[in-house]
Parts: structure tokens; sequence; C-alpha cells
């Protein structure tokens, strides 16, 4: 459904957002970050931000309470960019500020805002563009080893990130803009206090219609199969696989259920 190997960046933006309930405040950079002259730093930032969306199955869209998905300050400001009337940069700064306002409860931690923009994000087998929103909160040491003359170093980096960990993350896809964007993100943080990121700072609303609700009906039959079947009829793994195999096929090749 996702698929991002085949991506690249396009922009990059790093702000850094802090607690407002603790009086902490934001910091602007002042103009996206070149990358032109660093594969590797591509490649690793690549790993950092996407690789936790390969396994994710939920499609989100933007919503508002009032209706009015104008009024969805993260759909705005993006739509805005999508549609050439905002720099990517300046969109940066918006979200950014964005974060900070919502960041109202004691817990929430301080941390770095990434804002990408993207190209050759597969959705579904279309090829987009698409905004990337990350947050890094928890750092971590690391310990660098070297060789000198007369046998190794030893240095170490206190606030270090760990790029197998991203905290907190959304890639909006530009499609289906009028319905408000598909929408995929990841909390790593599992806390009460997080679902600020999904509820307050996104607005984000299962996506509800026919391919998601054939995904799910999918999901159910499949947890079905691997847990349930066993518990009436005695099948082999090979039967399984061939129940699966035949029933993924059914819904390839029908239009309605």
């Amino acid at each position: 459904m996702f698929f991002h190997q085949d991506a690249t960046f396009k922009q990059l933006s790093i702000h850094r957002v802090g607690n407002k309930a603790q009086d902490e405040f934001y910091v602007l950079s002042d103009a996206p970050i070149d990358m032109s002259n660093d594969e590797v730093l591509s490649q690793l930032l690549m790993q950092y931000f996407l690789k936790p969306f390969a396994k994710t199955n939920e499609v989100f869209r933007f919503f508002h309470p009032n209706g009015d998905l104008q009024l969805n300050e993260v759909y705005y400001f993006v739509k805005q960019f999508f549609t050439d009337k905002i720099a990517f940069h300046e969109m940066s700064e918006q979200l950014a500020k964005h974060l900070y306002e919502v960041s109202q409860h004691p817990k929430i931690k301080g941390g770095e805002i990434y804002v990408v923009a993207l190209d050759n994000i597969q959705m579904e087998g279309t090829d987009h563009s698409a905004i990337g929103i990350f947050k890094s909160e928890n750092k971590e040491a690391y310990l660098k080893v070297y060789p000198e003359a007369a046998g190794f170093g030893l240095e170490y980096e206190q606030e270090a990130i760990n790029i197998n960990k991203l905290d907190k993350g959304v890639v909006i896809i530009n499609d289906e803009q009028e319905e408000g964007f598909k929408v995929l993100t990841v909390d790593q943080t599992n806390q009460s206090e997080a679902i600020y990121w999904k509820d307050e700072f996104l607005k984000i609303q299962t996506r509800n219609d026919n391919y998601q609700q054939t995904g799910n009906l999918m999901k159910v039959y499949k947890s079905f199969v691997n847990e349930k079947l066993d518990e009436t009829f005695e099948l082999q793994a090979a039967d399984k696989i061939d129940l699966l195999n035949r029933s993924m096929n059914y819904f390839k090749t029908k239009e309605t259920f």
C-alpha cells in the first residue's frame, strides 16, 4: 500500500518546539537544510523518517469538528504549499508554530520538528508528492570507537538521536485533496498525553471508503484463518496458506462482495 524505496528529498527544514505549558519556546531556522552534497545523510534520514511507515495499514484524513477543512491548520498550510500559494520554508515555520500552540500538556517533551517535501512516494499503486512532518523527543548517549596510532580512541555523544526510533511522524500524500488528503501517522510514545499529536496537532480521522473497508475485512479474514480456524478444524500450514491466497485473489478480482 505504501512504498517509499524510490522516494527522494526535495527540501528539508528543521525547527525546535518546546512545551508551551512549561514556558519553553520555539526556535525557527532561517532556511532549509542543504543536503545536495551528502548522499549518505539523505539515505540515513530517509530510513529514520519513512521506515516506520512500511507496516502502517490505517489511512486517515484531515477533518475539523466544525466541518470546514480550511480550519484545520495542518491541512490548510500543506494545501497552500501543494497549490503553490506558500513557500516550503514558510509552511514549515507555520507548522512548527501550530505544534507549539497545541503542546499544552505538562508532560509533552520538547524536541526538533523536521518538515520534509518528498517526491515519488507510492501510495496504493500510484506515485505522489508528499509532505512529511516528524518530531524527535528522546535523546540517547552514543559511543564512537576509532583507530589511532597506538590503538583506539573513544568519544561519546550525549544528546544523540537513534535513527531506528522515530518518536512521532506523519506523511501527507498529495492525493484526494478535497477529501482531506491521504494521511499516514506513527506515534511511538504510547502515553495518554501523546494523543495531542493526532487529536490536537493533526486532527485526523480514519478514512472510511471502499478501499479502507475492504482492507479491514481482509485483516479480519486473515486473523480468523491464522488464529480462530484451528479451534474448529485441523488444518496444515499449507492448507491455511492456500486458503489465504484464494481469499486474497477473490478480493482482487471482484468489484463487489
